[in-house]
């Protein structure tokens, strides 16, 4: 006979969105459940420690200026922050083993549309652009090839959508809920502003360990129903039952469709998980004793050279060890996914090796992760709209539907994509649910 079990509350998910939910309303002393489909809590936060003692982040790493939550939760799980080292240059353009100027033609065109496109996303962007991918609508307004090549990174970097499926209505609709496609990619001010000494994993594990007892990993759920009589069942691939008043699904959209709804979902709702993508993005370190490179030009770099990249220097404090993170975004990140971790390595090292030196090309330890093989989290940062589709727009619905609330990233209002918005989505999930539990005690009272 399967295993059953009640709570008030049941979350699907344990990322950071989902923790920040069942941790608001255990805190309000709501009995709650969270069920994770992998064997290990925090999503797309994902830390390690290397050999030499130094933490990094596979997953989300970054605080941005402004995102007061996310430095809130760093602060409260005992954390230390640090700027990300920049010099205030701007960062390093490379292709074909040589630097570009930042006054060529090519430079000066890529930047000149980059601040159309954005003056353009704070007064009124066209409905018409909803059918024109952002790979054409590149074609169409750079005609210098480096210039292309260069839009194409920025934008991939930004939103890790394929810029062949994504349309330039959706992203320059989602460019003000981040403050602007320049402070998504600046440094210091930015949206890479600082990062902590001992990783973002110590926010999901303090999270995790005030949850304790109430987290179930290894749980992939197959089917939801719930019935008139505020009665919500969740179902899981090894056979248990799971039961509460409420549900928050902290999934993405195009994640759901391993999961059977019954009733089945409204019409918007299907079309959103068939309309959305996940973003496709790789992701690696490359740990050195020191980072050597502060000598010289430094680490931040976009490597034009295909598979196109960026490159940043995530490296405490302290003359401790060096960290080179390397971004591979959209559709480009798939070519890597044929060749071995060696290769890999070689492939990216060697890009930076006329920069660097050969010092470059021997890093301590390589640590990687393609998020878009991650047969759980599907992609990140987030999902996005295919072209010709509207539903996915940032912030992407999150009306409740019945007894079922909505959380995850992509919901936000505030910094969709980002670990800021997995928390903003966390709390108003938390606090709709409270509130309906309330009300719910409340109505129930008045009629006895």
């Amino acid at each position: 006979m399967a295993q059953s079990r009640r709570a008030q509350v049941i979350v699907i998910g344990a990322g950071l969105s989902g923790l920040t939910a069942a941790s608001e309303l255990h805190r309000k002393g709501i009995d709650v459940i969270v069920l994770e489909a992998s064997s290990k809590v925090g999503g797309r936060v994902n830390s390690l420690t290397t050999s030499l003692g130094s933490h990094l982040d596979l997953g989300g790493q970054w605080i941005g200026h402004g995102h007061h939550r996310l430095t809130a939760l760093v602060n409260q799980a005992g954390g230390t922050t640090f700027p990300t080292f920049s010099r205030g240059l701007p960062t390093i353009i490379a292709r074909d083993g040589r630097t570009v100027s930042l006054f060529s033609p090519s430079v000066l065109l890529a930047l000149t549309q980059l601040l159309i496109l954005e003056l353009v996303s704070r007064v009124y962007v066209p409905q018409s652009w909803i059918t024109v991918t952002v790979d054409k609508a590149i074609e169409t307004v750079a005609p210098l090839e480096i210039a292309r090549q260069l839009l194409a990174l920025i934008v991939a970097v930004a939103s890790t959508a394929e810029l062949g499926m994504f349309s330039i209505y959706s992203f320059a609709k989602a460019l003000p809920r981040s403050g602007g496609l320049f402070a998504m990619l600046r440094t210091q001010g930015g949206a890479q502003d600082s990062l902590v000494v001992e990783s973002m994993g110590i926010t999901t594990a303090m999270l995790a360990n005030e949850l304790s007892q109430n987290i179930f990993t290894d749980m992939p759920v197959t089917s939801v129903s719930q019935n008139n009589s505020n009665d919500v069942t969740v179902r899981t691939a090894s056979g248990q039952e799971f039961h509460a008043q409420k549900l928050i699904i902290t999934v993405p959209p195009p994640m759901l469709k391993s999961i059977t709804f019954d009733p089945p979902m409204p019409p918007e709702r299907i079309a959103l998980q068939h309309n959305t993508r996940m973003g496709v993005v790789y992701k690696a370190i490359a740990v050195f004793d020191q980072p050597f490179w502060r000598e010289g030009l430094g680490g931040e770099f976009l490597i034009l050279d295909d598979p196109a990249c960026g490159v940043f220097d995530s490296s405490a404090p302290g003359g401790g060890p060096g960290h080179l993170c390397f971004l591979v975004p959209g559709t480009p990140a798939r070519q890597l996914d044929e060749l071995d971790a060696k290769k890999r390595q070689e492939l990216l090292l060697t890009r930076l090796a006329p920069h660097l030196g050969r010092r470059v090309l021997q890093p301590v330890e390589w640590h990687e992760k393609a998020w878009h093989l991650d047969e759980h989290c599907g992609g990140g940062y987030l999902a996005f709209p295919i072209v010709g589709t509207t539903e996915g727009v940032l912030p992407m619905p999150h009306a409740p539907v019945g007894n079922f609330h909505w959380a995850g990233t992509e919901t936000a209002q505030e910094h969709p994509g980002y670990l800021e918005g997995a928390i903003q989505s966390g709390e108003r999930a938390a606090g709709e649910v409270a509130r309906a539990l309330r009300e719910g005690d409340t109505a129930q009272s008045r009629e006895t």
